[in-house]
């Protein structure tokens, strides 16, 4: 399946001069790094890319070094496999290439699906500081929906085609800003509206996307949140429909040493559509923790 290329499509993405493209592990990561100081790691979530910090970074690299990367065969990280789009796998790719880039984070921050990412590192990885979910995706679909969605990602992903399709729909369906409306309640700068839309109709990432979705187990996960001894902020837009802010409750129950803050008015990419206001949130945090 085609690849996005950095010298086409990503001549788009904000913070070019950031971007470098680092060999681990058989794969071909891109990273953008910016700022002095403790280091960051930001995960983004299914389907987005580094693009989706793009306010977020500058803000936090003020006071820190900061890494955000493209997970495993998401936008134009490459070379990795069906195999490694499991949670555990995830965690492990990322895990390993945080001895190439010489990197030992002072804090993880994880927006939806990251957010399990990062939890992950810490029960598995050895990860003990901070970290802050935003709008995490921690709780699985409720009674057989667990069983039904992983099962009809899965059924979509191994046929070829699927991905070639989903992307041609998004325009068929009103366009990339109506389909992030629908499924964020979130209204974002046309900037990062244009990287979402390149990302939505390019099969390859759409099918890094389905992987991704297909291969994970989030119930496993919640089985295992009582052993997270990180402390953890939850920062939750109010509006968010894809994860309910009575999610967020429930994985704040679960998770031992937990704080939840609820955003008034923003949807599912809050961090995007008031980066200030987050980043704000964020720094008192780490300053407590760190």
């Amino acid at each position: 399946m085609s690849q996005l290329d950095w010298n086409r499509e990503g001549l788009i993405w904000p913070h070019r001069d950031a971007s470098t493209f680092v060999q681990a592990g058989g794969a071909r990561w891109h990273v953008q790094r910016m700022g002095r100081g403790a280091p960051l790691l930001l995960l983004h979530g299914t389907g987005a890319s580094v693009h989706s910090w793009r306010d977020l970074m500058p803000l936090l690299a003020q006071s820190h070094e900061v890494i955000a990367i493209d997970l495993p065969r998401h936008a134009f990280t490459t070379g990795h496999n069906a195999y490694a789009m499991s949670l555990p796998a995830m965690a492990g790719e990322i895990a390993g290439l945080m001895k190439p880039l010489n990197v030992t984070p002072a804090a993880i921050i994880g927006h939806s699906a990251g957010a399990a990412l990062a939890l992950q590192m810490g029960l598995a990885h050895g990860f003990t500081g901070p970290i802050v979910g935003l709008n995490a995706a921690l709780r699985p679909f409720p009674g057989p929906f667990a069983q039904i969605f992983p099962a009809v990602a899965k059924a979509l992903f191994i046929n070829p085609l699927v991905p070639r399709i989903f992307a041609s729909t998004v325009d068929l369906t009103g366009g990339a800003g109506r389909f992030l409306w629908r499924s964020t309640h979130s209204r974002i700068s046309d900037e990062g509206l244009a990287c979402y839309r390149t990302l939505l109709k390019h099969p390859g990432h759409a099918g890094g996307a389905l992987a991704m979705m297909a291969n994970w187990d989030l119930p496993g996960l919640k089985e295992r949140m009582g052993a997270v001894r990180n402390p953890v902020l939850l920062l939750h837009g109010g509006n968010d429909p894809a994860i309910p802010p009575d999610w967020a409750r429930d994985a704040q129950g679960w998770l031992p040493d937990a704080w939840l803050d609820v955003l008034p008015g923003l949807g599912h990419l809050a961090h995007e559509e008031a980066p200030d206001k987050v980043a704000g949130l964020i720094s008192g945090f780490l300053a407590e923790w760190t």
